[in-house]
């Protein structure tokens, strides 16, 4: 989940891991994760997800993934353990599993076995390897016939408690007390996933087990009052039909396909919802929770055989079932002309409403399933077309002034048709038209010329170094790898396929070098786009007053519910609610909470986990190196102070970081600048990092250039960067402005659909200079500059064009940079004569001084308006100001009220999407933070209340034991050969050592009662002396205000 904008890291994380130091993307084929850390694709995003997927827990961004191009595993990519096949499938045999198909994935160097049980028909894909971060996942094929949201309410309620594990929530005690590296449930348009992932043995079974009893042995579908509580959903749902983009592409789906399971909404619409009953529900389970309608993946290290023996425990205990021929999905049928649909968005009042406008076009490909080759072309076409700033119709598109974002997915192929989309938002009303003929024009133009030879070679090796890299970040492998199989395994196609890129790219690479470029993809642009009839065109409307009527009508049809119930019905409904609270707020018994199995404090390791470092010096400057394998990648970053800058240059360090990448030279312009670095490298970037010191009144304030490329092409890679940070010119007004336009459009995007984020960043910069800094470059503050800015650039681009060129000189210079490494001690070795050169080419001159930065918004409440149907609450407040010490129990304890008080009080209870609190070690903020929420007093009341129940927390051995592994478990999380090294970066810049890693470690591990009731005293600070921010709606802060005069201060945002 994203938490502050602009790159600050809460203290547990920067003290144990990274979470990365610039905002990262969720593949999309995943759209929540509940663990707050996001998990970086292999391709940027750009727009929205034409797909919509909803998770059980909050979800991060959820861009477009190159899902058929990106690796399926890791930097240190695993090997085939070597077992006794034939003794396995023998023993499979013995089980009632039947041998389909065994193949060697060489790709992810993986033996994989598909099996089915013979009983019931349930297929199970065995993938073996020495990758100790193991994956386990079930998925059901769950189309639903309307948009009740019967999936996605099954996907929540299923993990409330099961047969076995006979609890309210299990899911909430692994989430407590496990080693988990994924954790999770999703929804698609046509499938829900289970999946889980550790890289304990112990804890993965663990794991296993609760979700195979949850799946198929629920107790939601016996009880009538977990059913009853799942408005979690209902204000989930609110929150995305308050988002244009999420209309935009839950719209344009529905009208792509509307005679099949395509055309509702999975996840429920907030209007339809209500309307579900228990039995659907019931039967909904019943129907397609069953192994045969089941796709079940094992993943990693652990033994093929106890995989199955696990399984047959379940599977043994059902017949077949007709559930495969219930579920399947039937093609939409191609329309034979197109279509064109009106929706409207619920818009603010700030800014001209006639430029507010969305246009998108979208296509459903193909009636029939694609073949391998095909669809690896069409992924190479979408790249070239829409991939990189330089791709073509995404650059004319933004240059052509007519909207100030893109919108669409590109090609999306993860449900049975595949489909592409593309469009504008910030469009006026009269240049709706213009974009669509834009859009056609510029598809025809490149069908009739092709593509730059150029531009070929960098798709080319931008895909092909992904492949090779194998990075899927902290996303596990074994996951990414599931996803991919299953985007065809559930459509009873062949799960290897999917699996296995070498052949087609090595038979396309051969196409493109025989025929041409032109040949292999100007047939694709005129078949599936030019001469395609099924074409939808979404065209987006705002109304400011949609978000109020909404509201007034959910409200008119409570009232008139309510009138028509009869004193005894109120009566009965009273006494409902009565009981559905007193369960809700009942803890579960001893035996219970005992039945979920879990590890014990003596399967935690007590060092941490050793990233080697070694710290030298070139030419004068420090430089930091990591002995890790990565495969012959090398993963560089340079790092240079940012203090030196001026105080009014400030908010344009994100543009400034853009324009480095994005304009041109004197010799290249920023297309071949572009293409330059796609033919040469990994990729490279530029962003600020800024975060407290812990015992510092100054903040960490930098600026990162991260690149990668192979071994061989190292000295590309620090020559390119050279020519970013020296050689680029700021003379590209045009640009520039386009630039102020997508950040404007971005932010405003971030206030309705991440407002908890918005929140963190605004209360932060109220209490500690670093948060300042962040909020300035990422908040509402920024977003106000970049309204300001653009208006300006027209009448003052002098002015704008120097000051960026004095941000250059001030910013790189040999004087305080610093260089870290990551890769083998071969490769690490050779480099060294390239950073040199890199070096001596820096200019040497002392920086520029610069003003202070010591900087805080009003200590203030207040209230960000924006057109929403749900909030976004939060209270922080400085606990070192408070008194307080930091002692490594504060990582235990703030886990613990996430997981139980706020999860309780403001999820279960109050029907908030999410509810959690974050301890920034470095500077002492301590925050609360709801998600989607239909409250916002209420909310407010249960932060006020954490220290009251901290003083009457009662906890036995085993839940104080659980709640220290789950903190474990956070700050061991699994890391990749990149990431290890840039957290050990982070750990430099901020000066923490191995002793305090291992002190703190020590202090998790001896956490007792006593340590939660003394961090009591410390929150209580932040009741009456903490700040509140809210991301809400107009009517809910205007009665917040009449009711507690809560906010003094409300700004109008969009």
């Amino acid at each position: 989940m994203e938490r502050v904008a602009l790159l600050r890291t809460s203290g547990r994380r920067l003290l144990h891991r990274c979470r990365g130091g610039r905002p990262a993307v969720v593949p999309a084929a995943a759209a929540s994760s509940l663990a707050r850390r996001p998990l970086p694709s292999s391709f940027p995003a750009r727009g929205y997800s034409s797909l919509p997927r909803h998770g059980r827990y909050w979800p991060a961004a959820t861009p477009r993934l190159a899902r058929r191009l990106s690796a399926p595993a890791v930097s240190t990519s695993p090997s085939p353990v070597p077992y006794d096949t034939d003794d396995v499938h023998e023993y499979a045999a013995k089980l009632g599993f039947e041998k389909v198909s065994e193949q060697i994935i060489d790709e992810c160097k993986s033996t994989a076995v598909l099996y089915k049980h013979k009983k019931t028909g349930a297929e199970v894909m065995s993938v073996s390897n020495d990758d100790e971060n193991k994956v386990f996942g079930i998925v059901f094929r769950t189309p639903p016939k309307n948009s009740t949201g019967i999936p996605h309410i099954l996907e929540h309620s299923v993990l409330c408690g099961s047969r076995k594990y006979p609890l309210k929530e299990p899911f909430v005690e692994l989430l407590k007390g496990s080693l988990h590296t994924f954790l999770n449930a999703f929804t698609y348009p046509d499938r829900t996933c289970y999946p889980v992932a550790s890289t304990n043995t112990k804890d993965f079974y663990n794991l296993v087990d609760v979700y195979l009893d949850a799946v198929f042995f629920p107790k939601c579908v016996e009880d009538f009052q977990t059913f009853q509580q799942e408005g979690v959903v209902f204000n989930e749902m609110k929150g995305v039909y308050s988002q244009p983009d999420n209309i935009m592409g839950r719209v344009s789906q529905q009208a792509l396909s509307p005679e099949n399971t395509y055309g509702v909404d999975s996840g429920g619409d907030p209007n339809e919802i209500p309307k579900l009953t228990f039995e659907e529900f019931k039967e909904f389970h019943s129907k397609y929770y069953h192994p045969s309608n089941a796709r079940i993946w094992f993943y990693g290290d652990d033994d093929p055989k106890e995989r199955l023996r696990v399984l047959s425990e379940y599977l043994d205990q059902f017949e077949a079932s007709t559930a495969p021929n219930e579920s399947k999905i039937w093609p939409q049928r191609l329309f034979k002309e197109p279509v064109r649909v009106i929706e409207k968005f619920p818009a603010g009042e700030e800014g001209d409403l006639r430029k507010k406008y969305m246009v998108c076009i979208n296509w459903l490909l193909s009636e029939e399933p694609l073949d391998v080759e095909t669809e690896l072309t069409l992924g190479f076409l979408d790249h070239l077309l829409l991939g990189t700033p330089a791709s073509p119709l995404r650059r004319i598109l933004l240059e052509s002034g007519l909207g100030d974002a893109i919108v669409g997915g590109g090609v999306e192929d993860e449900l049975l048709q595949p489909q592409f989309s593309i469009g504008l938002k910030g469009v006026s009303e009269d240049n709706i038209q213009k974009v669509e003929e834009l859009v056609m024009q510029t598809l025809k133009n490149l069908a009739e010329e092709g593509f730059a030879s150029d531009a070929v070679e960098a798709s080319m090796n931008t895909i092909e170094f992904a492949l090779r890299e194998n990075n899927t970040g902290s996303f596990p492998r074994g996951l990414s790898l599931m996803l991919r199989s299953i985007a065809k395994w559930i459509y009873d196609m062949d799960p290897f396929e999917p699996l296995k890129y070498e052949q087609p790219l090595q038979q396309l690479k051969a196409r493109i070098a025989q025929e041409g470029s032109k040949a292999v993809f100007s047939p694709l642009i005129e078949k599936f786009i030019l001469k395609n009839t099924h074409r939808v065109t979404v065209e987006m409307q705002p109304d400011p007053e949609k978000a109020s009527r909404d509201e007034a009508a959910e409200k008119e049809i409570l009232k008139q519910v309510k009138a028509s119930m009869t004193q005894e019905d109120l009566a009965e409904l009273a006494h409902a609610t009565k009981e559905l609270k007193e369960k809700q707020e009942t803890p579960d018994p001893p035996e219970a909470l005992k039945a979920v199995p879990s590890l014990s404090l003596q399967d935690i390791p007590k060092k941490p986990i050793h990233i080697p470092i070694e710290v030298g010096e070139i030419n004068g400057v420090k430089v930091l190196q990591h002995d890790l394998f990565t495969n012959d990648v090398v993963y560089s970053e340079v790092v240079f102070d940012m203090g030196s800058i001026k105080k009014e240059h400030l908010q344009l360090l994100p543009l400034f970081c853009q324009s480095l990448l994005e304009m041109g030279t004197k010799d290249m312009d920023f297309v071949q600048l572009n293409q330059l670095i796609g033919r040469k490298t990994g990729g490279i970037s530029v962003y600020p990092f800024t975060s407290s010191v812990r015992g510092k009144e100054d903040p960490l304030t930098r600026i990162i250039v991260r690149g990668k490329a192979m071994a061989p092409r190292v000295e590309d890679l620090f020559n390119l960067m050279y020519t970013i940070l020296q050689d680029v010119q700021f003379t590209e007004q045009q640009r520039f402005k386009q630039f102020v336009s997508q950040s404007k459009a971005r932010m405003e995007n971030r206030l309705r659909g991440s407002g908890h984020g918005i929140a963190a960043a605004r209360m932060d910069a109220k209490l500690n200079a670093a948060g300042w800094i962040g909020e300035q470059l990422g908040g509402v503050s920024y977003l106000l500059y970049l309204r300001d800015l653009e208006t300006k650039i027209d009448q003052d681009w002098d002015s704008i064009s120097s000051s960026l060129e004095e941000m250059r000189k001030s910013l790189f210079s040999k004087n305080g940079c610093l260089i870290n490494l990551t890769s083998d001690w071969k490769n690490l070795e050779k480099s060294n004569q390239h950073i040199a050169k890199f070096l001596d080419s820096l200019p040497s001159s002392p920086s520029l001084g610069s003003d202070p930065w010591l900087s805080r918004l009003p200590s203030v409440n207040e209230a960000i308006v924006v057109p929403t149907q749900v909030n976004y609450v939060g209270k922080a407040g400085n606990l070192y100001q408070s008194g307080y010490q930091l002692n490594g129990s504060a990582y235990v304890i703030s886990k613990h009220i996430s997981n139980t008080w706020l999860w309780d009080r403001v999820r279960v209870s109050g029907g908030a999407y999410g509810g959690f609190c974050d301890f920034d070690t470095h500077s002492g903020v301590f925050s609360y933070l709801s998600y989607r929420d239909p409250n916002l007093l209420k909310t407010l009341d249960v932060y006020d209340e954490t220290a009251k129940f901290l003083r009457e927390l009662e906890m036995d051995d085993d839940a104080l034991a659980k709640a220290i592994i789950g903190t474990i478990g956070d700050v061991d999380a699994y890391q990749l050969p990149d990431a290890k090294g840039y957290s050990s970066l982070l750990r430099y810049l901020l000066g923490i050592t191995d002793e305090e890693r291992q002190q703190r470690r020590e202090e998790i591990l001896s956490t007792s009662l006593k340590d939660f009731k003394e961090f009591a005293d410390a929150v209580e600070s932040i009741k009456d002396n903490g700040v509140v921010v809210a991301v809400a709606s107009p009517d809910d802060v205007e009665a917040a205000n009449k009711e507690k005069s809560v906010f003094p201060e409300v700004k109008k945002c969009l």
